[in-house]
C-alpha cells in the first residue's frame, strides 16, 4: 500500500508560483508512474501532469502546458510540480496519484488509472 502526502499548497497571487511535492512511503516508488490531478467543488477532477517512473516522458493537459512542470527525485521518493504563471482559474485542490503500470492504451489521464491518491492539497489562486 503506497501513501502518498502531499505539501506545498497555499495562496498565491496571480502570475506567482508555487511548488508542490508529493511523498510516497514505498520504497519501490520509483518503479510508480506518478500524476497530479485537480478538482473545483461541483467539478470532475481534472488531469494536469503525468511522468513515468524513469522520469524522462512527462504529460501535460493542454491548460497547463508551457506554464507547470513536473518532475521527479526517486532518491527522495518525491514528485513535483512546479507550477509558474498561475492563473485564478487555477485555483483547485491538487491531487498527486501513482499506478505501477504505465497503460499502454495511454490512457495516463484518466483518474480511473491511478491506484493510490494523497489527500490534496488546496491551492489558491487571486486575481
Amino acid at each position: 500500500q503506497v501513501q502518498l502526502v502531499e505539501s506545498g499548497g497555499g495562496l498565491v497571487q496571480a502570475g506567482g508560483s508555487l511548488r508542490l511535492s508529493c511523498a510516497a512511503s514505498e520504497r519501490t516508488f520509483d518503479t510508480y508512474a506518478a500524476g497530479w490531478f485537480r478538482q473545483v467543488p461541483g467539478k470532475e477532477r481534472e488531469f494536469v501532469a503525468a511522468i513515468t517512473w524513469s522520469g524522462t516522458s512527462p504529460y501535460y493537459a493542454d491548460s497547463v502546458k508551457g506554464r507547470f512542470t513536473i518532475s521527479r527525485d526517486n532518491a527522495k521518493n518525491t514528485v513535483y510540480l512546479q507550477m509558474n504563471s498561475l492563473k485564478p482559474e487555477d485555483t483547485a485542490v491538487y491531487y498527486c496519484a501513482a499506478l505501477r503500470t504505465w497503460p499502454s492504451s495511454r490512457t495516463y489521464y484518466r483518474d480511473s488509472e491511478y491506484e493510490y491518491w494523497g489527500q490534496g492539497t488546496q491551492v489558491t489562486v487571486s486575481s
